[in-house]
């Protein structure tokens, strides 16, 4: 082992209810009629313009400050109705003319809700008036439909539409009318025929079963709202404005802000009532501790989910765990025999899991410091040993990946049961699973990336890059991973489809594992090491590199960091010089808060003397 990081391996051997924040459908007592967005027409069908109720119209401007007066106005009743103020929002509607939609798209809405699936295909793509042989029409007009956007394809409305009602069917076990409805009414629209071999599979499950296959909660759950809420997607927005869409356009206002804000790092939301700039001072860019009690090279370092302490391990047999309210050192883990190139926590922080190249992983009780469980399935003649560890969101199990061996990539209970084997063929040199359980993301020494479906075990898509990789971790919306590469690039990638949205340049890395990671209040910050022994940080979503840190000793590199996940304005790095360096904000009176515990708590400080070395 060289004195400047851990190589890797370059050898490939081979919604709250109320749909739309919308008024409810006994708002809507006019008699039906398709008329302008949002607009309303009178009993007495008097004269109106731009749909202003004669009786309350007045001379008012048709713009606000720039923006359309009818749409703000709508966009204010429905939010008002969000808010649960319906008696302000049918105030507002009355005073002004203008109703958040039309009746039609209540009713439509209504008949979607309540499984009223004839009427709402009618409602949303017309139906042909009657032929009542001449005079005055009293037909109620919905036979023109609803608006789309454009380019839409009606066809995949209507399979959407009838596959909810085909579920539903076969939820209450109305097997004959399901069959029908799949073969009169969901065939002939010709979509892709996997989901109709799908839809077809489904006449045998039982209820749940068909709830997991489908990925579908019933029709007393959410579907109905999750349907209607897709549907929208299609429907024109000056004809059914979006759910919520006040309180996303401020979310977009706030991310625009925060896109722009270099030092962003609150762990608050910013405020609506001010323009938003964080102050450079605020930002962790100075070392306030140096931990020095590591016996080689820091290869591995992670903070618990409560942030109350951290663990370290690397070039050294042993791993150690700090109280991060004094960095006086808790336990010394030392039953390991070779490098311990991995450690994670479990969710709920009571247990650490460590993967060692003695081709060994143990899980240690984080409150006693005893190993509970030693794996050494892994067993194997080549070089190297364990190299990733990742635990489930649930606790109760957990991954881990190695380069050589008969279980390169193994879940394991908590209690030492094999669970599952995915006999793969390559090396496995870091995974991590998304927060929500549902996909785990592979890369291997052989230049891929492996995303699977946890739930299943099965292979979703494997793509080959040009460079090795050397980390990978998911974010907190379990939307993106982001991956180290050997050629001095980080990248974020979306999961679902493989679309590289940012890629981080200026930190170096050709030769050794360097590990990175997101940090800051709200994931919006990318941090990583370096070969040239500086730490780099970037804003996540312009891929600004914000700050450049030096500290570690150089030449060297710095091999691993950690963000405070409860102290936005703390981070840890580690690196060749042995040394662990805790980072804050300028005005952190970080010292004197710590020497002031240590003095409260003398048992601690003894319980680090007495456990070694420092």
């Amino acid at each position: 082992m060289t004195a400047q990081g851990m190589r890797f391996h370059q050898d490939a051997s081979t919604s709250n209810g109320t749909p739309n924040g919308s008024t409810h459908l006994e708002h809507h007592t006019q008699t039906y009629s398709n008329g302008t967005n949002g607009h309303t027409d009178t009993p007495e069908k008097l004269p109106q313009k731009n749909g202003i109720h004669p009786p309350t119209a007045r001379a008012t401007p048709q713009s606000f400050y720039g923006h359309e007066r009818e749409e703000v106005t709508r966009l204010i009743i429905q939010a008002l109705d969000d808010l649960g103020y319906q008696g302000a929002a049918n105030t507002l509607s009355r005073e002004s003319g203008y109703e958040v939609e039309s009746p039609g798209v209540a009713l439509f809405r209504h008949a979607v809700l309540q499984g009223d699936w004839s009427e709402a295909e009618a409602l949303l793509f017309g139906s042909e008036p009657p032929d009542e042989g001449g005079g005055v029409s009293i037909h109620n007009g919905h036979h023109q439909g609803l608006k789309f956007v454009e380019g839409v394809d009606q066809d995949q409305l209507r399979f959407l539409l009838r596959k909810q009602k085909y579920l539903e069917l076969l939820e209450s076990k109305d097997l004959g009318r399901a069959l029908m409805v799949l073969r009169q009414e969901l065939t002939p629209l010709q979509q892709e025929r996997s989901q109709l071999q799908q839809l077809s599979s489904m006449l045998v499950n039982t209820p749940d079963g068909l709830k997991k296959e489908a990925q579908w909660d019933g029709a007393t759950g959410q579907s109905r709202h999750i349907l209607l809420q897709e549907l929208s997607k299609s429907i024109s927005p000056s004809v059914m404005i979006p759910e919520h869409r006040l309180a996303d356009l401020l979310d977009q206002v706030k991310r625009n802000q925060i896109s722009h804000c270099l030092y962003h790092n609150p762990s608050r939301s910013p405020s609506l009532f001010a323009d938003h700039v964080c102050d450079r001072s605020q930002f962790p860019l100075r070392t306030v501790l140096e931990l020095g009690q590591n016996a080689g090279e820091v290869w591995a370092m992670e903070f618990s989910h409560d942030g109350k302490m951290l663990a370290t391990s690397g070039q050294a047999t042993d791993v150690l765990i700090y109280d991060t309210s004094t960095f006086q050192v808790l336990h010394r883990l030392v039953e390991h025999k070779d490098h311990v190139a991995y450690l994670a926590w479990s969710p709920d922080d009571r247990k650490l899991i460590t993967c060692s190249h003695d081709k060994t992983a143990r899980v240690w009780d984080a409150h006693s410091g005893q190993c509970i469980l030693k794996i050494d399935h892994h067993n194997h003649d080549g070089p190297g040993g364990l190299t990733a560890a990742v635990w489930s969101p649930d606790g109760q199990s957990f991954v881990t990946g190695s380069l050589h061996g008969n279980h390169r990539l193994c879940l394991w209970s908590i209690d030492g049961e094999q669970l599952h084997n995915w006999e793969v063929d390559y090396r496995v040199q870091d995974c991590a699973i998304s927060p929500n359980g549902k996909r785990m993301v592979v890369i291997s020494s052989e230049s891929q990336i492996i995303v699977y479906d946890y739930e299943t075990y099965a292979e979703e898509y494997s793509i080959l890059l040009k460079s090795q990789m050397t980390c990978v971790n998911i974010s907190q919306d379990s939307q993106h991973m982001l991956i180290n590469m050997a050629n001095s690039e980080i990248q974020l990638i979306k999961i679902n489809n493989a679309e590289i949205v940012k890629r981080y340049m200026g930190q170096q890395q050709g030769q050794f594992v360097i590990r990175s990671t997101f940090g800051g209040a709200d994931q919006n910050l990318i941090i990583s090491g370096s070969e040239d022994a500086r730490v780099y940080i970037w804003h996540k979503e312009n891929g600004t590199l914000i700050e450049t840190l030096e500290g570690h000793q150089s030449p060297g590199c710095v091999n691993v960091v950690a963000w405070n996940p409860t102290d936005p304005c703390m981070f840890a790095s580690g690196g060749d010089d042995h040394k662990v360096r805790i980072w804050s904000k300028e005005n952190n009176d970080f010292q004197t808060k710590r020497r002031n515990r240590i003095s409260t708590n003398p048992s601690t400080s003894s319980f680090r003397d007495n456990a070694g070395r420092g």
